[in-house]
């Protein structure tokens, strides 16, 4: 329905507010260059090696556990379904 036309009309969207440009020579503040990074210190890669090769030992064991138990409880399950 129509507003009444002796009613007050509502503008339709004028877009947004007009901006006051910055004054003249105005610059955003600077940051200063950091200083470069430190070099890291060297690595040992035989020492890294024995690292990964005691990781992946531990790794495996705890794998080989965990299905070991999983085949325990599967077989549980199946024996009290089939007998």
């Amino acid at each position: 329905m129509p507003p009444p036309s002796g009613g007050p009309q509502r503008p339709g969207y004028t877009g947004p507010p007009k901006t006051v440009p910055p004054p003249p020579g105005w610059r955003p503040p600077v940051e200063y260059e950091p200083a470069p990074p430190r070099e890291l210190p060297p690595q040992d890669h035989a020492e890294l090696d024995t690292a990964e090769q005691s990781a992946r030992t531990v790794t495996y064991g705890i794998g080989m556990v965990a299905g070991a138990i999983l085949l325990i409880v599967m077989c549980a399950l199946c024996s009290r379904v089939l007998f």
